[in-house]
Parts: structure tokens; sequence; C-alpha cells
């Protein structure tokens, strides 16, 4: 009854958010409730006795459990935000966004294509959030002062962080050698030729999506100008005589400074103990001193940027609830049973396929911990009962679970860190992502299967 129930509310938040029928806040706290509620006259305690009572107290400690998960990316997103709004309000981006565009020109085709491949070297640290805070801030703007959909920014940057995501110092496949018992770097190796194969499937699609992009401007342009085309010239929007105000173009080399800091802090402060979000506390106190100085220009700043802070803020709380809630009824191992046990002893041999093809999915229902500790174990067992050498599992698994899955999964800080970022809908997100993050997954699983990376 727990893996129907976490199922059911897996199934009705995705259709809330796609739909639109309620905010991804809401939604993250309202229908785990519901589900936890009703799953508290069915958990077992160790005796195997149902207290209802008992249960139904547990709820407030699980939600506060998965909040302690969150915190620090909450207050991370919410100083991230602050420190960029600083920068933007000062016109730290203008120049930078001129300069991109007069050497790419307002191509969206290129500056999709472009990045994909900004995005696939920042993720070489294997560290999302650190990719995110670095990529979205820098490509926003241009796809902005182009009129290029904030979705297919999303889409790009998820899709070649996912795909980078395997990488062997990152946690993921980590986490899978440590259950398979075997060295990181060996069962990443074969896979080296079906990682390539997604990274290159990953750039074909940021060129269809940005060809799709480029017909949608010049018919925009076509509809409001009577033009064939968009102008082949970057125009800076003019800006009130507010914004004129708050431009700080002496300060431009400073507030670089303060960013490229900022990039190499997120990269290598952790080595001591500088957690992002208190490189970002730092520096957005930092920066507000040196651009604005007077309490009543600080205030205002701070203002500015409230509403999208306190947005997504709530979004992370939210998501740290639901987290809270399907771990600590118990939902998520259930369903970790309930789909080993669904899997039928004849088509044993074929796990590796069958785990590849669902691994993306998968990262919906599943947090890394709950698959790769809770369920690879399993898999791989039952398939070397088959006489499948279980690593195979692991690496099909690595080609989607919290790989190409993680930067859509509900289950993820990282996942509003990035569409927060960029101030994209969740349901939207989802929508455009899901079909591309699978299909990127099923073709290195084909490749894998070719190259011998994963056998059955």
């Amino acid at each position: 009854m727990l893996a129907l129930l976490g199922l059911i509310t897996v199934v009705v938040l995705l259709a809330l958010l796609m739909t639109k029928k309620a905010t991804p806040a809401i939604a993250l706290i309202a229908v785990p409730t519901v589900t936890a509620v009703i799953a508290s006259f069915f958990m077992q305690d160790a005796e195997g006795i149902v207290d209802v009572a008992a249960n139904l107290r547990r709820i407030g400690p699980m939600i506060s459990a998965g909040l302690g998960t969150v915190a620090a990316t909450g207050v991370l997103f919410v100083f991230a935000i602050l420190f960029f709004g600083v920068l933007n309000d000062a016109g730290t981006f203008r120049p930078i966004i001129k300069g991109v565009l007069s050497k790419v020109g307002v191509d969206p085709v290129k500056i999709a294509i472009g990045s994909a491949i900004l995005t696939m070297i920042l993720h070489l640290d294997g560290a999302g959030a650190t990719t995110f805070l670095v990529a979205v801030p820098a490509l926003l703007p241009v796809y902005k002062a182009v009129g290029m959909r904030l979705t297919t920014l999303t889409a790009i940057v998820g899709l070649s962080a996912g795909t980078m995501n395997f990488v062997p110092w990152s946690a993921v496949p980590i986490r899978a050698a440590t259950v398979l018992n075997m060295d990181v770097t060996a069962l990443w190796t074969p896979l080296i030729i079906p990682q390539i194969a997604g990274l290159i499937t990953v750039l074909c699609i940021a060129f269809f999506l940005g060809t799709a992009e480029k017909k949608s401007i010049a018919l925009d342009t076509k509809l409001a100008k009577g033009e064939a085309a968009a102008a082949g010239e970057y125009k800076e929007a003019e800006l009130s005589d507010e914004q004129k105000a708050l431009l700080r173009p002496h300060l431009f080399p400073i507030n670089v400074c303060l960013i490229l800091l900022m990039v190499a802090v997120l990269v290598w402060g952790g080595q001591f103990g500088l957690a992002p979000a208190v490189v970002f506390m730092i520096l957005f106190v930092v920066a507000m001193l040196i651009n604005y100085r007077t309490p009543k220009l600080q205030r205002e700043r701070v203002d500015a940027s409230a509403k999208a802070a306190v947005l997504m803020a709530s979004t992370i709380f939210a998501a740290g609830a639901f987290s809270g809630l399907m771990r600590g009824t118990g939902m998520i191992d259930a369903m970790s049973v309930a789909f080993v046990n669904l899997v039928p002893t004849e088509v044993g041999r074929f796990l590796p396929i069958i785990t590849g093809v669902i691994a993306m999915p998968a990262s919906l229902l599943f947090d890394p911990d709950s698959f790769y500790f809770g369920i690879l174990p399993t898999l791989a067992t039952t398939a070397e009962a088959f006489g499948v050498a279980g690593y195979n599992v692991g690496r099909a698994a690595l080609l989607g679970q919290m790989t190409t899955g993680f930067p859509v999964s509900p289950l993820t800080p990282s996942t509003f860190l990035l569409i927060g970022l960029a101030g994209v809908e969740l349901g939207d997100h989802q929508k455009k992502m899901i079909p591309l993050a699978f299909l990127t997954t099923i073709v290195m699983l084909v490749v894998a299967l070719v190259t011998g990376g994963v056998r059955i």
C-alpha cells in the first residue's frame, strides 16, 4: 500500500505541476502531506504494529528532517539571487552581453550550442549546484536579449550537466561503485564512448532547439514589423532614468573580479571549508558595500530581488518537506521493494537493458541514495543469478538515474536552483526536458550495448 501511495504522490504531483493546477510550493507540500496522513494507517513499527496516532505525530518531524536537508540550499539560493541582483542593477552584465553577442551575433543556434559547451566545461567538477550558479546567470541575459525562450536555456543547461554527471569523481558513480564494491574508474571507463555519444546527442539537441528558436524569433519579428527575419544586430534595451542612476560603469572591473572570485571559490572553496551558501553570503555583502553604500539604496536593492528570492526559497523548502515525507513514511523504500518484485524472473538476464530504459524516469521517483543503496544492490544480485555481471546493471543505471534525470527531479535541490535562477516554472521545464533527457539516455544505452560498455 505504501508503494502505491508513493506512486500516486509522484503522479499527482507531476500532473499538478505540468498542468499548472497548483504552484510548486503548494503541490510539494499538500500532496505528500495528504498521502502521509493516509500512509499513517498502514505504517508498521518494528514489531509490525500499526499505531495511527503515533504515525500522525511523526509527520511534523518528517517535514522538519526534510527541511534540514535543503536548508543550506535555500540560504544559498536567497543570497545568490541578491548577489546577482546587485551586479545586474550595477550594469555589470551589459558590456559582457554586448561583447559576447558581438562575437557570436544573435544567432540562436550558435548561442544554444555555445550554452551546451559552456555547461559541459563547467560541470567537469561534477557539482550541479556550482554549474547552475555559474552557467545560468551568465547565459540568462543573453537569452533575454535575443528573445530566446528560457525553457530552452534550462533544457540545454540541464541536459549538458546531466550527461556529464557520471564522470568518476561525481557523487552518483561513487555511490554505484561503493554498492558494487569496485573501483569507480573501472566502473566508468567502459562508458566513456557512450558518454561521448551522449554529449554529441546533447549538442545535436541544442542545434535543433536553437533552430526552432531562430524560426520562432524570425516569425515574431515578421509579425511585429513586417520583416522576414530578426535583425542581425543586437540593440541594447533602453533604460529608465531610475535604472540609469543605478549603473556603476566605473566599478565594472571590480564587479567582474567578484564574479571570477565567486567561480574560483565555488570550485576550490570546499578545500577550505567554505560552503557555497557562505560564499554567496559574503560576496553579497561585499558587492553591496562596493556598489551601493547608503542604507536607503541597500534596502531598495534587497527589496527589488526579494520577490524572486522568497518565491524560489519557498519552493526549495517545500521540496524538502516533500522529500522528508516520502522518506519518513517509507513510501520510497516500499516503491523500491515493489519495483524489484515486479521484475519477472524470466527477463532477469535483460535487467541491464531494463534498468537503462527506466533509469532516467526513475529519477522522478527515487533520490540517489534510495536508488543506489536500496534498489541497485538487489538488481545487481538478481542479474548475477542469471549469469549477468552486476556491474552491467550499475553502468546502465548511470546512464540516466540522477545523471540525465537529476535536473528534472523534484527530489534534488539542484533542479529548483536551475529553474529558479532562470525564472522558469517547474512544470514547463519538465515538459520540455524530460523527453530530451530520456532520448539522450536511450542513445547512450544503445551505444553502450553496441560497444560492450553494458553487456547482457
